[in-house]
């Protein structure tokens, strides 16, 4: 096997288990993956250099192919409501045949860490068949000094083969797709796929299950900090803004997507950023576009002019979710270090596709944990396999297909969390006004900017609030350089009595979806549930 790059010999590929490998490519840098991932004909150059790559008929995750072996570790611990179980047998021949697949292969591989918190952080090793996937993950996990890779020691190991396919029958998965996780021997395998952003989530879950035993909260979330030092955290799930409203000009950006927080305060899993590029504007959001011209940035299912390779980012006929994957250093304000202090302010994003929800209300504890346990928002065209239009949903955490463990788990950390630091609780509509999703219109990114701008600065909590006759959070009556109808939803509305209709129709749905967790929860919780009663 020839070995190409730097590596600790004493921890290489045969001490997995990987044979007859043609070569490896260890902890190669940007110029040479791209090097390598031209030649192979992986990707295209555009205008600026970045790297342009096509994912093939997975233009997003594949949640319903992810499997969690059920075992000693995970039987009494993993949340099997929501997570597909696979037994340890199967997993061992798909891990097999993993190896089989690679023999011959060459492999590029990435000696990478999860945390920026050196006491919670997650050692991951990543195989990947693409170059460009190695110079992907390389962007999006914390790359550790060059002197440290000789004595590298995994802790956790991905295998990502999208040439492999995989065989239900034989493997206990769905279909020829698979990511599968054994949290007892600390691998992923991933194969089937050439959707990048199944290794990066691949951490996510594996810090998601560890993290929380050591009294840890796992975010999916973007998180900033103030020149007074006040961290602002911002959850949501793929297309709520989170990369958007977290890149502020004025604030230093921790990350765009994954976080954990400590009795340290809060920390980024993650060295890069993945943001969507679907209608990116250089004058809405700067920082992000800027990325797009640089040289080391990849860039997913963007359609290129064929000569001038000027990328068009309003071009969905490939997908809604077209992404860039940058390292935070590409943000001029990014954070250094990735950690911070504990929170001030802890906005939950929402994609309301009905129209109902106000663009921005103020939360008590009860109420933050009632929307967190929730995490009601839209699924966004492209982000995952098959959802084309936004579709309403209710993802638990914000992010239901990365928790491994109960929700009540995560609340209750988040909940203490709050109470423990002080922190103020918003919710923020980032979704529809004036209508639902087809009549209405989104809202707009100057007044949500606004609104987080006089949140984040206090001057928002001194405001006159009332009370929402649906779901009874505080609703600021007036904020200055917004238009004051925005903050009724009901005034955005042609016909109000469709507006009242759907509104009830939105709060029995909040109400059904919260059944599952009544038995988890106090009684403060639950009476943070919305009512049709205040409305009548």
């Amino acid at each position: 096997m020839e070995t190409i790059g730097p590596f600790n010999p004493a921890h290489g590929a045969e001490a997995f288990g990987f044979r007859k490998l043609k070569r490896v490519y260890w902890n190669l840098e940007a110029p040479m993956l791209a090097e390598e991932s031209l030649r192979r004909g992986e990707t295209r150059l555009a205008a600026g250099g970045a790297l342009v790559a096509d994912t093939g008929s997975h233009t997003g995750r594949s949640p319903k192919d992810k499997f969690t072996v059920r075992d000693v570790t995970t039987e009494n611990t993993v949340w099997w409501d929501n997570n597909g179980a696979i037994e340890p047998g199967q997993f061992d021949t798909l891990l097999a045949d993993f190896l089989a697949h690679a023999e011959g292969k060459e492999l590029f591989a990435q000696d990478l860490h999860g945390g920026a918190d050196h006491g919670h952080r997650v050692k991951a090793r990543v195989y990947t068949e693409f170059a460009w996937h190695s110079m992907f993950i390389r962007n999006l996990l914390i790359r550790p000094p060059a002197d440290e890779l000789a004595a590298y020691v995994p802790q956790l190991t991905i295998v990502d083969l999208p040439s492999f396919k995989a065989d239900p029958k034989r493997h206990g998965c769905r279909s020829e797709t698979v990511i599968a996780i054994d949290f007892t021997r600390k691998i992923v395998l991933i194969g089937g796929t050439s959707y990048a952003g199944e290794m990066k989530k691949s951490v996510f879950t594996y810090l998601n299950f560890a993290l929380p035993a050591a009294n840890v909260m796992p975010m999916h979330c973007s998180a900033n900090v103030g020149d007074k030092g006040d961290v602002a955290v911002f959850f949501g799930l793929s297309g709520t803004g989170k990369t958007t409203l977290s890149a502020d000009p004025n604030r230093t950006l921790l990350g765009d997507d994954e976080h954990g927080w400590s009795t340290d305060g809060v920390f980024n899993f993650e060295g890069g950023c993945y943001a969507k590029t679907i209608r990116l504007s250089r004058e809405a959001e700067p920082e992000i576009y800027a990325t797009t011209e640089r040289f080391g940035t990849v860039l997913e299912n963007v359609t290129l002019d064929p000569l001038t390779r000027k990328p068009d980012f309003d071009d969905a006929s490939r997908t809604e979710n077209t992404r860039c994957a940058y390292p935070l250093d590409f943000i001029p304000n990014a954070s250094v270090t990735g950690r911070a202090g504990h929170p001030k302010n802890i906005v939950m994003l929402t994609c309301d596709a009905f129209g109902v929800l106000p663009p921005i209300a103020k939360l008590t504890g009860a109420e933050a944990m009632y929307h967190f346990l929730s995490g009601y928002t839209a699924k966004v065209a492209g982000t995952e396999k098959g959802v084309k239009d936004p579709e309403a949903t209710f993802s638990t955490c914000f992010g239901a297909p990365f928790m491994p463990r109960h929700p009540s788990v995560y609340g209750n950390l988040l909940r203490d969390l709050i109470e423990r630091h002080h922190v103020d609780c918003w919710l923020v509509n980032t979704g529809w006004t004036g209508g639902k999703f087809g009549a209405g219109r989104r809202m707009p990114i100057r007044v949500t900017r606004r609104l987080l701008t006089a949140a984040l600065d206090g001057s928002l909590t001194r405001a006159d609030f009332r009370r929402d006759p649906y779901f009874g959070f505080a609703v600021p009556t007036s904020v200055p350089g917004v238009e004051p109808h925005i903050l009724y939803p009901v005034k955005t509305w042609q016909d109000k009595a469709e507006f009242s209709e759907t509104a009830k129709k939105l709060v029995a749905m909040f109400r059904e979806n919260f059944k599952r967790f009544e038995a988890h929860v106090d009684d403060e919780v639950k009476a943070a549930a919305p009512t049709n009663s205040l409305a009548a």
